[in-house]
């Protein structure tokens, strides 16, 4: 059993432990990360418990100080004071580019400094998307091969297929870093064989990404389709559903253009 003063002693030391630790907690400052498009404002907020009569900083991905306190160290008008007290300090950035991505930095000069990291995402916003590989018009039983593209998107976008209401199963898409090292262009790739009902039907290409924000973007092409016919009486020169019929000599079958269906 330790003698009556030693146990004293030894009490006094884990208080004073204690002490330091919580008062070293509450000089903490803290953030958190926020993810933004780019185009938009994002707001950085740094707050502490104790300051202890010191004044809290923001500082850039490249360290650049862009607030100490309440005054503004770098001149970019798109950086604004939010708010400023001993216990936080809150800027926006506004008219966001992907530039500025990266972790700021929010510093608080006690003894020792401390500080606390806030990751800003910036979101690029895919651009619209546009069809390739239509050819007008289609005859039936080909196959039809369309590709889809939109560039611009950061996280890469997620591109989808429509045939009228019918979702269409698209290859793997092919996902290709932009010149500027930060964005991507996605291209998707669909084939389907064509039928008569596919006449006037719109293929539609639809971007999907969390800049879009529950809007969307979409690019439509309206099907036009050749198909073989064989009418039960008809002679070459004859109209037929409104289309002049030309009887093919190699097969004896009529080639006719389908313009918003078949009259029989």
């Amino acid at each position: 059993m330790l003698p009556p003063a030693l146990t004293l002693l030894l009490l006094l030391g884990c208080l004073a432990a204690g002490s330091g630790t919580l008062s070293q907690d509450e000089s903490q400052p803290t953030t958190s990360d926020e993810t933004v498009v780019a185009g938009g404002t994002v707001v950085l907020k740094c707050k502490v418990e104790d300051p202890d009569d010191s004044s809290l900083q923001w500082s850039n991905p490249a360290q650049q100080t862009l607030y100490f306190g309440e005054k503004r160290a770098l001149r970019d008008n798109r950086i604004q004071l939010v708010k400023s007290t001993p216990k936080e300090l809150a800027i926006s950035i506004s008219n966001v580019v992907l530039a500025d991505e990266g972790e700021y930095t929010c510093s608080i000069f006690t003894m020792p400094v401390r500080t606390a990291k806030a990751l800003v995402t910036v979101l690029g916003i895919p651009q619209n998307p546009q069809i390739f590989g239509y050819e007008l018009p289609i005859r039936e039983t080909e196959m039809a091969q369309l590709r889809c593209r939109s560039s611009g998107s950061k996280p890469a976008a997620q591109l989808r297929w429509k045939k009228g209401n019918k979702e269409l199963q698209g290859e793997a898409p092919e996902v290709v870093e932009d010149s500027n090292g930060k964005t991507f262009t996605v291209t998707s790739r669909v084939e389907f064989t064509v039928t008569k009902d596919d006449n006037d039907v719109e293929v539609t290409c639809t971007v999907d990404h969390e800049s879009l924000q529950n809007s969307e973007r979409s690019t439509s092409q309206k099907l036009q389709v050749y198909c073989t016919y064989r009418p039960a009486t008809a002679r070459e020169g004859e109209a037929y559903g409104g289309t002049v019929l030309r009887m093919s000599r190699e097969h004896d079958e009529v080639q006719m253009r389908l313009k918003g269906g078949m009259s029989q």
